[in-house]
C-alpha cells in the first residue's frame, strides 16, 4: 500500500511532464475525453478560480491518469484540487462501469470507506467545542460495557482456547478514540491469534444489529495494549460513532446531516445502506490473477451506520469538506468548528508510528486524521499535510504550505495481482505538489 522509497516530487513531476507531450499524442483521444474546463466550477458551486494548473502539469496529470486506465491499472479517476480556496483542477477519467461502457463524471458517487472516518472526527469536535462531550471523558460514560475493559497480555490463545488478560491501567477515553490509541484493534498484524480472533468476531463478522449492538458487543474482546500506550488501525471510529450518538441524542446518520452535510452543502453524501439506487454508483474493480480488471466481491459494503466507513459521497461534496478543514474551520460562510479546535485536529498527538507495520515512515496522527511528520514521507507530500485515504482507492490530502487541497477517487479494491494499488493515486497526488 505504501511506497518503499519516498518521491522526489519535482523530480517526477520533471519526468512526466516531458514524457507527456509524446503520450499525449498517442492517446490523443483519451486524453481529451471527459476534461472539465475550470471555467465550469462555478456550477459546482464553488468560489471561481482565478488560476489554473500551468499547462505542463495539466498534460502531466491527463496523460498518467489517462496512461492508468488504459494499462488497466485503474479503471477511472475522478481527480480535484484547489488552490487557496478556489478550484483551479477537476478531471474525470476512464470508466464508472467497464461493462456497461458508463463513463467516470465528475459528479460520480463512489464509496468513500475509511474517509468516513474523519467526518466522524469532526462530529465529535462538533460535541466537544459544544461542551456536550470532553476528551477526557471515559467512554463507558456513554456506553457502559466499556467499564471493565480487559487487555491481553501476551495475544496467544491458552491451552482452554482463551487469553490471558488483566483490567487495563487507565480508563478508556474520548481522546484515545480520536487518536486510534485505544487498543481497539485488529490492526493489520496477522501473526498473533488475537487478531484472528478480531478478524472472526469483530464488527464485519458479526451478523446483524445496529451500530448500539454491534459496539457493545464489540467490549468483550481484550485490547491489544493499554489505551495510550502507541497508534492502531481498527475500529476506534464506529465506537466513536456510538459515543456521539449517546452524546448527542440523535442517530449518527441525522446527526452527521444536520450538522455537517447540510450546512456544507454535501447534497451527495449519505451512508451506503441509504442509497436507493445503486446503479448510479461507479463500478469497484479489482485485478484477475491475467491481470484483467473484474468486479470486486465489496468486502466491506454494511447495512448499518459506521463511524469509519459506509459513507458515498462525490469528489465536490468531500471538497467543501476538505475546505472547511483548510479554512480553520469555515467553508461559504459557514463555520462548522472554531479555529483553535481545527488547530488541535489538526497537530500530531502521535507523532510516529501509524501503518509503521506496512512499512510507512514519517507519518503521525491528530484528532481522527493523518499528519505528517516528517520531510521525507512514504506518501507524497509536506511536512505539516493532513491527509487520510479510503480501501477502494481514494485519498484527500491539505497541504498548508502551498495552501493546495487535493480529492483523488477511484474505485479499486485491491487483490493479491494487484501490487501496491495506492500507487497510481499517490502518483496523481505527487504531480499536483510538484512543479509549477
Amino acid at each position: 500500500m505504501w511506497m518503499s522509497k519516498p518521491i522526489n516530487l519535482d523530480r517526477l513531476f520533471l519526468n512526466i511532464a516531458v514524457l507527456s507531450t509524446f503520450l499525449c499524442l498517442i492517446f490523443l483521444i483519451g486524453c481529451g475525453r471527459n476534461e472539465t474546463d475550470v471555467d465550469s466550477v462555478s456550477v459546482q458551486d464553488f468560489t471561481e478560480a482565478p488560476e489554473k494548473f500551468s499547462l505542463p502539469k495539466r498534460i502531466a496529470l491527463k496523460t498518467y491518469m489517462n496512461y492508468s486506465v488504459l494499462k488497466g491499472d485503474r479503471s477511472g479517476f475522478v481527480a480535484m484540487f484547489a488552490h487557496n480556496g478556489s478550484v483551479i483542477y477537476e478531471n474525470a477519467v476512464g470508466w464508472a462501469n467497464l461493462g456497461l461502457k458508463k463513463s467516470m463524471q465528475l459528479d460520480t458517487k463512489m464509496r468513500f470507506a475509511s474517509m468516513t472516518k474523519p467526518i466522524t472526527a469532526v462530529a465529535a469536535l462538533i460535541l466537544i467545542e459544544n461542551q456536550e462531550l470532553s476528551l477526557d471523558d471515559p467512554v463507558s460514560k456513554y456506553i457502559p460495557e466499556y467499564k471493565d475493559l480487559k487487555v491481553s497480555k501476551n495475544e496467544s490463545l491458552r491451552s482452554d482456547g482463551s487469553f490471558e488478560t488483566e483490567p487495563v491501567k487507565r480508563p478508556l477515553t474520548v481522546k484515545h478514540l480520536l487518536t486510534f490509541s485505544s487498543g481497539i484493534g485488529p490492526g493489520y498484524t496477522s501473526s498473533t491469534n488475537l487478531h484472528e480472533h478480531w478478524l472472526k468476531n469483530g464488527l464485519r463478522q458479526q451478523k446483524s444489529g445496529d451500530l448500539s449492538e454491534r459496539i457493545r458487543q464489540l467490549a468483550s474482546l481484550p485490547l491489544f495494549e493499554n489505551p495510550a500506550s502507541k497508534w492502531r488501525y481498527g475500529s476506534s471510529a464506529d465506537v466513536l460513532a456510538r459515543v456521539v450518538e449517546v452524546a448527542s441524542e440523535v442517530p449518527f446518520d441525522v446527526f452527521l446531516d444536520e450538522n455537517i452535510f447540510e450546512p456544507l452543502g454535501m447534497r451527495d453524501t449519505h451512508f451506503l445502506h441509504a442509497v436507493s439506487n445503486r446503479d448510479d454508483l461507479a463500478v469497484v474493480y479489482t485485478q484477475a490473477e491475467n491481470g484483467d480488471l473484474v468486479q470486486a466481491p465489496l468486502q466491506i459494503d454494511s447495512d448499518w451506520n459506521e463511524g469509519g466507513s459506509g459513507l458515498v459521497s462525490t469528489a465536490s461534496d468531500y471538497m467543501r469538506f476538505a475546505l472547511m478543514l483548510w479554512n480553520r474551520g469555515q467553508y461559504a460562510g459557514v463555520r462548522i468548528l472554531s479555529e483553535e479546535i481545527i488547530s488541535n485536529m489538526t497537530h500530531p498527538h502521535v507523532e510516529s508510528g501509524v501503518f509503521e507495520s506496512r512499512g510507512a515512515e514519517g507519518l503521525g496522527w491528530g484528532l481522527g486524521i493523518g499528519v505528517v511528520t516528517e520531510e521525507d514521507a512514504s506518501i507524497p507530500s509536506r511536512k505539516g499535510d493532513v491527509f487520510w485515504g479510503g480501501y477502494y482507492g481514494t485519498t484527500f490530502f491539505i497541504s498548508p504550505r502551498t495552501n493546495l487541497v487535493g480529492v483523488i477517487l477511484s474505485q479499486n479494491e485491491m487483490s493479491e495481482y494487484s501490487g501496491e494499488y495506492q500507487v497510481p493515486i499517490y502518483i496523481v497526488q505527487a504531480i499536483a505538489l510538484s512543479g509549477r
